[in-house]
C-alpha cells in the first residue's frame, strides 16, 4: 500500500460521488487534496443508486447546481477516458389529476423563470415518448430534454480519476480513526495508515455523517432510511434513449437499464434503518429485499408499464440511503467547527446533485464562502431540535413519505410536533389558532372562528385556501384598529463588551453607534455586498446591544456574527432565544391600548420610531420595541418568559374595547407585502446587495467608518447595478406564490421572490427582481409593460418601486 502524505491542505473523508466530486473540484482549484475511503470507492451507498438525473428545483441556485452536474457529466468522460455512463434522454414528469396538473404547470413556469425548457405535453406526446405506458388516466405531463441518467460507479470512478489527473491523492481502506482538534483548530486526522497534518477536514461520508461528525462536536441532521427499486431483464420495446419517467401520483420512477427497466418509488410508510447504530464492515452490502413492503409501488407500477407483469426481475435491490429532515442536501461549514465541511444527506439525488455539490463545496473551502446563495441546503438552517436523533428520524420519515405527493403552497410538517412552545400556546390554540412549525417553534399562522364553524386546521388547495379569509379579517383588525401577534421564536442575542460597538459596527452595513435606546434596522453584508443577514439591534448600553432575527436564522446569524468579530476585540455573543417572549402589538389603536396598561409616556413626542425602552405593564418589566414589519404603528414587546401570560392577559382585557384580536404569520406576510417589506431568504439573501434591494438607505456610506462589504457597495454605486427589486400586482383572481416568471416588454427578465395576496388593496401581490446585463435603474424598471407567467399563462400586470401602502397618507396603490 502506498504510503500516506505527512501533510495536506484537505482531506475529504468518504470516497462516493460526493466525496469523489469535491476532491475532483478542490484538486482543480490548486489545493492539496487527500482523500480517504475506509474501504472502496462507491462501496458506501453510491453502488446502488438508481441514477437517475434531474434538474428542476424550487430554488434558482439548487436548480442551478443540479444544471451543473448535467455539464459536468457531458463532458467528464472526454476529459477523463473513463466511461460515465451518462445519458441526456430527458425527463418525463405526468400528472393524473387536475391538481396535480396545476402543479405541473405551475413547476413549468418555475422551470421558464430559472432558464429551462420544460415542455408541457398531452398524454399521447408523453406516450410517443415512453411507449411502454398507458396514460388513460394521463391528464397531460412535462419534459426536461436536458435531465438525463447516469452510471453511479462508472461517473464516481470517472470523477476520482479526473481528481488524480489534478493532483488529488485517493487512499481506499483507510479508515479514519479521529480528528485531532486543539482549543476548536483542527490540527490533522489519525487514520489506520497513519497520521495527516491538516488544516481542513471535508465530511462525505453519506449516511456515516452524523456519527462521524458528532465525534468532533458537529451535528449534521440526517439518518440512514431503506430505499428499494427492482431491475428488470430486458423488455421488448424499450429504446435506449428512453427518457427517465416520474411518475408521483402512483409514487414511482422508471430509467431504462440495459434494455431492461429500473422501477422505484417512495412509499407513503417508508422504513427507516440502523436506528442504533450502522453496523460494523458494512460496505458493498444491500439489505433484505422486502418484498412485501415494495408490493403496493409495484402493483401501482402495473397500472403505469403493463410490461412488468410480464417482465422477468434481475433483482430488487434495497439499499439504505441518507435522508434529511426537510429532504434537502447539508452543505456547508459546520457552525461548531472552524474548517470542518459537510457535503452529505442527498435523500437519494446524490448522483443528480453530485457535480454541482462538490463544485459548490470546492469554491466554499478555497474562496471562504460559497459561490451563490446556498441557503435552502445551508447547513445553519438547523438548530435546537435537530440534535436528537429521534425527532430527526420522525420527521424525515414523513418527509421521506412526502418526496412524490403533492408540493402544496404554505405546507407544514405535522410530525415531531410540538416542540418548542411558546408560554402562551394554550391560550391561542384555544383561541382558534392555527399553529405552523418552524425550528421546532410551534407559531400561530392564522385564527379559525371556532364558534362560526371554521375547522382549526390547514386545508391545502393550490386556490384560495381556507385561511384565505381568516387572514383577511387578521389583516383589515392591522389596518384599522389593533391585533396581537404572538412572536416569541424570534431568535434573540446579546453582545457585550468594551468592544462592542466596534465589532458591531463593523459588521453592520448601518450606523449603530447610536444613543442608548436607539433601535437600528441593519444588514450585514459579505465582501460583494451581498446580505447574510437582515435584522435589527437595539443600543441598551454602551457596550451592549440585543438583537432580534427571524425564528429560521437562529443559526445562521448567530454563526455569521460571531466569525465575524474581529479578532483582537474583546466581546460575547450570547444566544438569549428561550429567555425571553415577544408579544407583537401593532394597528392605529395600539397605543391607545397601551396607555391602558402602563403609566410610562408612549405618546409619539416621547416614544418616537426606532426608540426601545423599559415600561411597565401589569408589574412586569417590558422592553417595548417600536417597531414594525406589517406598515402600522406598532411595538415588539420583550419580556422574560414567566410575565408572558400575565402581559398577553393585560393587554387583551385593555384592547376589548378597541377591536383588539389575535393575528398570525400569514397575515403578516399579507401586509408585508404590501409595504413592500422584504424577506430574507426569498427576496433578499447573499446574492442580493442593499443597493439591488432598494436599502440603500440602510448603509452608512456618508459616514467615514470601515464596514464588511463597503467597498464593494461603493462600486455598485458608482457604476450602477443589473438587478432591482420591484412590487407586481395582479388582478386579485390570480393566485401568486413565488416563481412566476416576470415579462418586460416580452422579455423573460426575473421571477417573483414571493407573493400573495393584499386585503387593503385586493390584488395579487409579489416581489421580485428585474434583470438586465446592461444595467437596470428606476426608469428602466418603471418604463416597462409587464406580465406574468402563472402555471404557464402570461396576465398582465403593474410595477411599483414604492410602498403599494401608506397609513399616513391612506394611499392604496392599484
Amino acid at each position: 500500500m502506498r504510503e500516506l502524505p505527512k501533510t495536506a491542505q484537505a482531506v475529504i473523508v468518504g470516497g462516493g460521488i460526493v466525496g469523489c466530486s469535491t476532491a475532483y473540484h478542490l484538486a482543480k482549484l490548486g489545493w492539496d487534496v487527500v482523500l480517504l475511503e475506509r474501504k472502496k470507492l462507491t462501496s458506501g451507498t453510491t453502488f446502488h443508486a438508481a441514477g437517475l438525473v434531474g434538474q428542476l428545483r424550487s430554488s434558482a441556485n439548487i436548480t442551478q447546481l443540479l444544471g451543473y452536474s448535467v455539464d459536468l457529466y457531458k463532458r467528464l468522460e472526454e476529459e477523463t477516458g473513463q466511461a460515465t455512463g451518462w445519458k441526456m434522454n430527458g425527463g418525463l414528469r405526468l400528472a393524473c389529476n387536475q391538481e396535480r396538473w396545476t402543479e405541473v404547470q405551475r413547476q413549468a413556469t418555475t422551470a421558464h423563470s430559472f432558464g429551462l425548457d420544460m415542455q408541457l405535453l398531452t398524454p399521447k406526446e408523453a406516450q410517443d415518448l415512453w411507449p411502454l405506458m398507458q396514460v388513460d388516466d394521463v391528464v397531460g405531463a412535462a419534459f426536461l430534454p436536458s435531465d438525463g441518467q447516469a452510471n453511479p460507479s462508472d461517473i464516481t470512478l470517472s470523477l476520482a480519476k479526473g481528481a488524480k489527473m489534478a493532483g488529488a491523492q485517493i487512499f481506499e481502506d483507510t479508515k479514519v480513526l479521529s480528528v485531532d482538534v486543539e482549543k476548536g483548530i483542527i490540527k490533522g486526522i489519525e487514520t489506520s495508515q497513519g497520521r495527516i497534518e491538516c488544516a481542513v477536514v471535508v465530511a462525505c461520508c453519506g449516511q456515516w455523517t452524523r456519527e462521524f461528525a458528532k465525534s468532533v462536536g458537529v451535528n449534521v441532521p440526517l439518518v440512514s432510511m431503506q430505499h428499494q427499486y427492482v431491475v428488470t431483464e430486458p423488455i421488448p420495446g424499450v429504446p435506449k434513449n428512453l427518457p427517465t419517467l416520474r411518475d408521483p401520483d402512483r409514487l414511482t420512477y422508471y430509467k431504462e437499464e440495459v434494455g431492461g427497466l429500473v422501477m422505484g418509488g417512495y412509499e407513503a410508510n417508508p422504513l427507516s434503518w440502523a436506528e442504533d447504530g450502522i453496523p460494523k464492515g458494512f460496505h458493498y452490502s444491500l439489505l433484505g429485499s422486502n418484498y412485501e413492503h415494495f408490493e403496493p409501488l409495484m402493483e401501482l407500477s402495473l397500472g403505469r408499464v403493463p410490461a412488468l407483469e410480464t417482465a422477468g426481475i434481475k433483482e430488487l435491490i434495497n439499499g439504505p440511503e441518507s435522508f434529511t429532515p426537510d429532504g434537502n442536501l447539508i452543505m456547508g461549514e459546520a457552525p461548531e467547527l472552524k474548517n470542518f465541511y459537510v457535503n452529505a444527506g442527498f435523500n437519494a439525488f446524490g448522483i443528480a446533485a453530485g457535480g454541482g455539490a462538490g463544485m459548490a463545496l470546492a469554491q466554499w473551502i478555497a474562496k471562504g464562502e460559497p459561490p451563490f446563495d446556498l441557503w435552502p441546503v445551508d447547513i445553519r438552517r438547523f438548530g435546537a431540535p435537530h440534535f436528537d436523533s429521534d425527532w430527526i428520524r420522525t420527521r424525515t420519515t414523513e418527509a421521506y413519505a412526502k418526496h412524490y405527493t403533492m408540493a402544496w403552497p404554505s405546507e407544514e410538517h405535522e410530525s415531531g410536533r410540538p416542540c418548542r412552545k411558546s408560554p402562551l400556546y394554550e391560550y391561542l390554540k384555544a383561541d382558534g389558532a392555527v399553529f405552523g412549525e418552524k425550528l421546532g417553534w410551534e407559531r400561530p399562522n392564522w385564527y379559525a372562528d371556532i364558534a362560526q364553524g371554521e375547522e382549526q386546521r390547514d386545508i391545502y388547495t393550490f386556490a384560495r385556501p381556507n385561511w384565505h379569509t381568516p387572514v383577511g379579517r387578521e389583516h383589515a383588525a392591522a389596518r384599522s384598529s389593533a391585533v396581537l401577534f404572538d412572536q416569541t421564536s424570534f431568535a434573540k442575542f446579546t453582545l457585550k463588551g468594551p468592544d462592542a460597538v466596534d465589532a458591531l459596527s463593523w459588521i453592520a452595513a448601518n450606523d449603530v453607534d447610536k444613543p442608548i435606546g436607539t433601535l437600528i434596522y441593519t444588514q450585514m453584508l459579505n465582501d460583494h455586498g451581498g446580505i447574510e443577514c437582515d435584522l435589527t439591534c437595539v443600543r441598551v448600553a454602551e457596550d451592549k446591544y440585543y438583537i432580534v432575527t427571524g425564528t429560521g436564522f437562529a443559526t445562521h446569524d448567530f454563526d455569521w456574527i460571531s466569525r465575524n468579530i474581529p479578532k483582537a476585540m474583546n466581546v460575547q455573543l450570547v444566544d438569549v432565544t428561550s429567555a425571553y417572549s415577544v408579544l407583537s402589538l401593532m394597528g392605529p389603536k395600539a397605543r391607545e391600548i397601551l396607555e391602558c396598561v402602563t403609566r410610562d409616556d408612549v405618546s409619539n413626542e416621547s416614544f418616537q420610531f426606532a426608540q426601545a425602552r423599559k415600561i411597565g405593564i401589569a408589574g412586569c418589566p417590558v422592553n417595548a420595541l417600536r417597531v414594525t414589519y406589517v406598515g402600522e404603528l406598532g411595538w415588539e414587546l420583550h419580556l422574560p418568559v414567566e410575565y408572558a401570560s400575565t402581559v398577553y392577559a393585560a393587554l387583551h382585557e385593555a384592547g376589548r374595547e378597541f377591536g383588539l384580536r389575535n393575528a398570525g404569520y400569514r397575515a403578516i406576510e399579507t401586509l408585508r407585502l404590501e409595504k413592500g417589506y422584504r424577506a430574507w431568504g426569498s427576496d433578499i439573501g447573499p446574492d442580493h446587495t442593499p443597493e439591488e434591494a432598494g436599502l440603500g438607505w440602510a448603509v452608512k456610506l456618508q459616514k467615514n467608518t470601515a464596514f464588511k462589504g463597503r467597498s464593494a457597495i461603493e462600486q455598485q454605486r458608482s457604476h450602477g447595478i443589473k438587478k432591482m427589486l420591484a412590487t407586481f400586482v395582479a388582478d386579485g383572481d390570480i393566485i401568486l406564490s413565488g416563481r412566476e416568471t416576470i415579462y418586460r416588454d416580452g422579455v423573460r427578465v426575473g421571477w417573483l421572490s414571493s407573493g400573495g395576496f393584499g386585503h387593503t388593496l385586493q390584488k395579487s401581490i409579489g416581489l421580485g427582481y428585474v434583470r438586465n446585463a446592461e444595467g437596470v435603474d428606476a426608469d428602466f424598471v418603471l418604463s416597462g409593460e409587464y406580465e406574468l407567467e402563472v402555471a404557464t399563462h402570461r396576465v398582465p400586470c403593474t410595477v411599483h418601486l414604492s410602498p403599494l401602502y401608506d397609513p399616513r397618507m391612506t394611499r392604496v396603490k392599484a
